[in-house]
């Protein structure tokens, strides 16, 4: 539904997000809000790239900032990506305060001094601007702010003395909410600040004859940027005589929760068109309390950002019981294919699907077909008979685990990977959780794509995919809480690159004794463990394949045997230049991502040739990245700024540029 109004046009008064970065700013999470992470800066090429040098380092909580009680976090897994705008860097701290840096020295110019101080991950904030006024868009905890972009004061007639309390929902009658959080930055499109976020469910008494709700849904909402005041709600699960209630047999909907995004959005300006991507629905891995295709979980959603209002979806999981949740931004493309110019979507998936659509229509790009998959054994269960495969492009990491799979770097690592395996059923996508047997599931909760999301060309139709590999095992089991309305629970998972093995005496080590006990395990499956895929979206072909990162390549079973780079499973976002595709290795630390074995991540940043996936140049970082790097231009030099964060130092922003 289109509206040609005052407010729309207001809402199209916005500079496009890609304007910006023609200026040589940053102005939103990924560049654009296109979900790019694309800068067509080239002041630093190929040519002189190998003389980036760190320019300035500053702490993800200043010293200035530390009176609030704060203090620096060893090993803090800092996931932040700044903004750079109107000759500001501005930053969330660790400590959750927002900040703006001067750009050129990173020292802080001002610090929201209302700030609760809620040390959760933040991993971007927002700009606004009606060519006047400025502002930032952030979370405090769970409340939405506005600062003025030049001075950090909040602005008193936002929400209610600053601030919207956005615990407050458009409940059900039996599920209310009792908490919010989301990691994620707002998107602002126009006039519309658009919300996302993981609300919880309050402790309540339940009506007689009535059942107990399983979780709060994760809706979707917008508020006006100027009052705070909240515009539309959209509902992720559906209520009755809504869209898609339908697809939740048994009226399931009226007590599930979750199927909201934990992830950032995506919008287009021209359409007016929000793009987000969905989680699964409450339990992530038992499903048997909501039978049926479950909409709108694990889906792209496309609304109109005026209204909420639902434009189109795309479901990429019919009833999610793997937790695949869609972990990234759809990232908006345009593209030619067979000489057809399409204005198309691209979500990329935990399973390593890019699922490539039309987004004014939602209709696939290259078919995608719906295919049988396996049903499982677990009383109660809803099994989907199929699941929406794409036929292009082609899947970008394993999806099958066979014993050709695993690691043959010596006979004896072969032996014991096999009988590891042995003892869990494997194979193909989509094998079902049990409670009779544990699984290996292929790729794995953070395998494939994960928050770090990909990086596009749009002057080459290029997708830049960091990729992990991390198939889990894992399997159902009794809640640990008596009171849990799940008769089955996941259970914990572990990875296949975190195998204990044991060698005898000199096996694979030249006669060499055994080395002490290990810091850090092996991975039972063939390399690589981290790579980057280049994708050409025009052919919706994959290019080229190259390792990120050395990997466990120096573990003592291995050092003996000159291994080529293995690569570095971890959430490594990415950063495309006019001329360069620049990514890192991930951070690392005890607060660090779950299941990514402790070995990896790396303190190695590296600008890549697009075309080829050659390193060009690479320098060692204090630590290893944690956030997204970003480009802009200050005093006419273009700077790079990264998060990074190890195991044995406090986070911190690091910019680098030319001599």
């Amino acid at each position: 539904m289109r509206f040609p109004s005052a407010l729309w046009i207001v809402l199209s008064l916005a500079l496009p997000s890609w304007v910006s970065a023609q200026e040589g700013e940053w102005r939103t999470y990924s560049g654009n809000l296109a979900g790019q992470k694309y800068s067509p800066l080239d002041q630093i090429n190929s040519e002189n790239v190998r003389n980036l040098r760190i320019a300035w380092r500053q702490s993800a909580t200043p010293p200035e900032i530390r009176d609030d009680g704060s203090a620096e976090r060893v090993g803090g897994n800092y996931q932040h990506t700044p903004l750079m705008v109107g000759g500001l860097l501005y930053m969330r701290t660790e400590s959750g305060v927002v900040a703006a840096l001067e750009p050129t020295n990173g020292e802080v110019v001002w610090f929201d001094r209302e700030a609760r101080a809620f040390p959760t991950q933040s991993r971007g904030i927002a700009y606004w601007t009606d060519g006047t006024d400025e502002r930032i868009i952030a979370l405090d905890g769970s409340f939405l702010i506005a600062l003025n972009a030049k001075t950090g004061a909040r602005y008193r007639d936002f929400g209610e003395g600053g601030e919207v309390d956005l615990t407050v929902y458009d409940e059900r009658p039996n599920s209310p909410v009792g908490g919010f959080s989301w990691s994620s930055p707002p998107l602002v499109m126009g006039d519309v600040i658009v919300i996302g976020g993981v609300p919880g469910l309050a402790q309540h008494d339940v009506p007689s004859g009535e059942r107990p709700a399983l979780g709060a849904p994760g809706d979707i909402r917008g508020y006006d940027v100027h009052t705070g005041e909240q515009i539309w709600t959209f509902h992720v699960i559906p209520r009755p005589g809504e869209f898609g209630y339908e697809t939740w047999l048994d009226n399931s909907a009226d007590i599930n929760g979750g199927a909201g995004t934990w992830t950032w959005m995506s919008g287009d300006e021209d359409l007016g068109y929000v793009f987000i991507a969905t989680e699964a629905a409450s339990n992530d891995m038992y499903g048997g309390f909501r039978p049926g295709d479950d909409l709108f979980s694990n889906s792209v959603l496309c609304l109109d950002a005026l209204t909420g209002e639902r434009v189109w979806h795309f479901q990429t999981i019919h009833h999610d019981i793997w937790d695949f949740d869609n972990p990234t931004a759809p990232i908006l493309v345009d593209i030619n294919v067979d000489g057809v110019d399409i204005k198309a979507v691209v979500q990329l998936t935990k399973q390593a699907f890019a699922y490539v659509l039309d987004r004014e229509t939602g209709e696939p790009v290259w078919p995608i077909e719906e295919r049988p998959v396996p049903s499982g054994d677990t009383p109660g269960e809803w099994y989907s008979p199929t699941q929406p495969f794409p036929t292009k492009p082609p899947a970008y990491e394993m999806q099958n685990l066979g014993v050709d799979d695993l690691i043959d770097f010596t006979p004896e690592l072969r032996r014991q990977a096999l009988e590891l395996l042995q003892q869990y059923e494997y194979g193909p996508l989509y094998l079902p959780p049990s409670p009779n047997h544990d699984i290996v599931m292929v790729p794995g909760t953070v395998g494939g794509s994960d928050w770090h999301g990909a990086g596009f060309d749009p002057e080459t139709g290029m997708l830049y995919i960091p990729v992990i590999r991390m198939p889990v095992f894992t399997g159902l089991a009794r809640p640990p809480n008596p009171r849990s309305p799940f008769p089955f629970t996941r259970r914990g998972l572990g990875s296949l690159l975190n195998s204990n093995f044991e060698l005898p005496i000199g096996e694979g080590l030249a006669g060499r004794e055994n080395p002490p006990p290990l810091p850090w395990n092996l991975p039972a499956l063939k390399p690589p463990y981290g790579s980057i895929v280049g994708m050409d979206l025009n052919e919706g072909e994959i290019l080229w394949t190259v390792p990120n990162g050395d990997g466990p390549r120096d573990h003592p079973y291995l050092r003996d045997l000159d291994l080529p780079p293995l690569g570095t499973p971890n959430r490594a976002s990415p950063l495309v230049t006019k001329t360069l595709l620049f990514v890192g290795e991930g951070q690392r630390g005890p607060s660090g991502p779950p299941r990514i074995p402790v070995w990896g991540g790396g303190k190695m940043f590296r600008a890549f040739d697009k075309a080829t996936g050659d390193v060009v140049w690479e320098i060692e970082l204090p630590g290893g990245t944690s956030g997204g790097p970003i480009t802009y231009l200050a005093d006419g030099r273009q700077y790079i700024v990264v998060a990074v964060g190890w195991e044995d130092m406090s986070a911190e922003l690091i910019a680098l540029t030319l001599p």
